[in-house]
């Protein structure tokens, strides 16, 4: 989430920023929210130190033996007030807070500008892909006599869903491994199991929730409410939340191999061949806890050991910014 005292103190700046992003800040309505929310801290701030006042003064009156009843009243109503100024000033930070969690981030000052992913700049391009003198085929073709089972996966839970077997079923499982065991045993991350069903906390601390629940698939059970992971890098990041964390520990690498889980909401009729948009899928992820002064460079590290794999399949690829 945004720092909010960046948008109290230029919010212009942060309007332009999110703009080159196709999201339009509403600018008035956060100014009513923050005005509202200034006088409700003053009025409640008032109530405090009238109450304190005569808290004393009830304290004096007591050490004199005098009679307290109309100070007491005072203080007492003085009290309801408070308590319902501190209730509205709960409800109003909430909707400040919901405000906030549907703002995207801050682009950073490097990414390039676009409305697209033809925008992208490229950075370097590795290897080059294999020429054939026949005609290549896709990997819903190839996979059809390989154990890649698109009908059965619609059978058993509909579409944008697969099921593989045989030897395929098993270099996917050999694939999680061999990563899982770069990044442990050459990297230094951590190899972590993480719940495949998260709460809303869990959501909300890395960015899902709200502004992303249409692409959650979630349950309920028992008045509890419970969302499967899109990644674990929610999981895996929420490891510190809350925590305080010894400068000394850092950086905290962890990876884990879990199944993520996507509605694939805004993707109707999108890319409706194969396995691109699938509502179930496994991947391996790296996340690095690290001090703030050292996060692009870790950034860079893990791109860095993302391309180690690749490399190392001897598969090429591009590097975008």
């Amino acid at each position: 989430m945004i720092d909010i005292q960046i948008l109290r103190n230029d919010i212009e700046f942060v309007k332009q920023k999110l703009s080159s992003r196709g999201f339009d800040l509403d600018v008035r309505a956060f100014q009513s929210l923050e005005n509202a929310r200034k006088e409700l801290q003053v009025k409640t701030q008032d109530l405090q130190e009238k109450r304190n006042s005569i808290s004393k003064e009830i304290g004096i009156a007591k050490s004199k033996n005098e009679n307290t009843d109309l100070l007491m009243k005072n203080v007492n109503a003085i009290s309801d007030d408070l308590k319902a100024g501190e209730s509205e000033l709960a409800e109003l930070q909430e909707k400040i807070n919901q405000f906030m969690l549907n703002l995207p981030n801050i682009p950073h000052e490097s990414t390039p500008l676009g409305k697209s992913e033809a925008d992208n700049k490229i950075v370097k391009t590795v290897g080059e892909p294999r020429n054939f003198t026949f005609k290549v085929k896709d990997h819903v073709d190839v996979g059809a006599n390989h154990g890649l089972n698109f009908d059965l996966g619609a059978k058993l839970s509909g579409a944008r869903f697969v099921v593989m077997e045989g030897k395929l079923a098993r270099l996917h499982r050999a694939i999680a491994q061999y990563m899982l065991d770069i990044q442990t045993e050459k990297h230094g991350y951590k190899e972590c199991y993480t719940p495949y069903l998260v709460n809303s906390e869990t959501l909300i601390g890395t960015g899902q929730l709200p502004k992303f629940e249409a692409d959650l698939f979630s349950l309920s059970h028992n008045e509890s409410k419970l969302y499967l992971i899109p990644t674990s890098e929610v999981t895996l990041t929420n490891f510190v939340r809350d925590e305080v964390v010894k400068q000394s520990d850092l950086p905290i690498k962890l990876t884990a191999h879990t199944p993520c889980f996507r509605s694939e909401a805004g993707s109707y009729g999108k890319d409706t061949r194969g396995m691109i948009r699938q509502h179930q899928f496994d991947k391996v992820e790296m996340v690095q806890i690290v001090h703030p002064d050292k996060s692009y460079e870790a950034l860079e590290e893990m791109v860095s050991h993302a391309e180690f794999i690749l490399t190392s399949l001897e598969l090429p690829y591009r590097l975008l910014s």
